[in-house]
């Protein structure tokens, strides 16, 4: 890849120049048959694979060369949204479970040259003989230690026993602490470790709750952090009920997030928290690593891991690429796991409810298969639906449909304006979510 060209892809990206750690991965990956990338959530390490397999691609290739391997639908989402955005010309698809297998099929009908997935749903499409993977030489296991521990290794090792012309391996993790298997065939890997590099400007307070349930101390530290952007972390998804429910109460916005969720409501929830519609999420530890969303200024611990992993995972949303960032453990009785450090008791200050993000999110039922553009989404809302531009926030544009977030006092009058009118060719419907 040319500099020129690399430059291009950067600007792309909102990306001024890499940091160190893709500096090395962009210098290491291309001579290296193995690599292991070791880098804390949120510092960039999908660029920092994707760089170089973009640059070892043949555009005269008509399969797919390389696959990325994923423990979850957001992250496979995630790293196709990058490939995507960068506008290299080449191909990329995102197959996983939760989605109607027609789908998969339409899109492999003309051939990636980068096919991302998770192994469940990977493993069918090798059984079924789906596409060829003669012309695959490059295998990234991204999050590899959560794919193992969630239980996809055998349908990894099917996967990898599958693709006989693998001439480079990259395994990417947040952590390092599980042994790689036999069957991943690393042999003689570099490693590239920036887990300890990373200054962290993350501050880790303890809140003491003086009630069991912990919800009231919970309203009172959401008070005190103020209008920010967090995630509060549970252990199961009744204790995000619960908590959700005790939140409506108290009149805060919010959305939630975990694996027993239908994938289109996880999706929406990861919208309406990028555009602004709401700023908090509760959710597991599936939201720990491999979702795309902003920067974070807090975490809380509702409920605290089972594993110190996890632990890190979480507190490694907030304070990243060396920004400030507050990890809030809520305990009662002041009773903290052995492996928290957290002497810092927070003192509580009374404050008001958070006032409302003043946002609302709103769906479209056209997307970019309809030839549709943002700038035909705010054309409309600006002319037809006499809004400012100040009234319009973020703009997502998917294949099918379109999520914009607008001003809550005018989404009402807007949709009786546009609604069942024509963008492009495609008469459409608008809602909110």
């Amino acid at each position: 890849m040319s500099k020129t060209t690399q430059q291009q892809i950067l600007n792309k990206l909102d990306i001024k120049k890499l940091n160190a750690m893709q500096h090395e991965a962009l210098n290491t990956i291309p001579t290296s048959p193995n690599t292991i990338l070791l880098s804390p959530t949120g510092s960039g390490k999908t660029v920092a694979f994707l760089l170089p397999i973009i640059e070892q691609l043949d555009p005269d290739c008509n399969e797919i060369q390389a696959m990325i391997l994923v423990p979850s639908r957001e992250l496979a989402v995630q790293i196709e949204q990058v490939m995507r955005k960068m506008g290299s010309g080449y191909k990329v698809n995102a197959v996983y479970g939760g989605r109607a297998g027609s789908k998969d099929k339409l899109e492999l009908k003309h051939r990636p040259a980068v096919l991302i997935g998770t192994p469940g749903r990977v493993a069918a499409h090798l059984y079924k003989e789906s596409f060829s993977t003669k012309y695959i030489k490059t295998l990234v296991l991204d999050e590899f230690d959560k794919s193992l521990e969630i239980g996809f290794e055998v349908d990894m090792r099917d996967i990898i026993d599958d693709l006989p012309n693998i001439e480079k391996r990259i395994l990417t993790s947040a952590t390092f602490g599980v042994q790689i298997p036999r069957f991943i065939e690393l042999i003689d890997p570099i490693t590239i470790d920036y887990l300890e590099k990373e200054s962290s400007q993350l501050a880790l307070k303890t809140v003491v709750a003086s009630d069991k349930t912990k919800l009231k101390t919970l309203v009172d530290t959401l008070c005190h952090i103020g209008n920010q952007p967090g995630i509060i972390f549970c252990n199961f998804k009744d204790s995000i009920k619960e908590v959700s429910e005790y939140l409506w109460e108290n009149k805060i916005s919010h959305g939630c997030f975990y694996g027993g969720m239908e994938q289109i409501d996880r999706e929406k929830t990861l919208i309406k928290f990028r555009n602004g519609t709401h700023r908090i999420i509760i959710a597991t530890d599936l939201a720990a690593r491999g979702i795309d969303i902003p920067e974070l200024k807090f975490i809380i611990h509702f409920q605290l891991p089972n594993k110190l992993d996890e632990f890190t995972h979480r507190n490694g949303r907030t304070a990243r690429m060396n920004q400030e960032g507050t990890a809030y453990v809520l305990v009662w009785d002041g009773h903290v796991a052995n492996y928290v450090n957290a002497p810092d008791i927070q003192k509580l200050q009374n404050a008001p409810i958070p006032s409302p993000t003043g946002w609302q999110t709103l769906f479209i039922t056209g997307g970019r298969k309809d030839k549709i553009s943002k700038g035909d989404i705010a054309g409309l809302f600006c002319k037809q639906g006499k809004l400012n531009n100040d009234e319009i926030g973020v703009i997502e544009l998917q294949r099918n449909c379109a999520y914009v977030s607008v001003k809550s006092a005018k989404a009402n009058e807007l949709i009786s304006l546009v609604n069942n009118t024509r963008l492009k060719k495609k008469k459409v419907r608008i809602s909110v979510v």
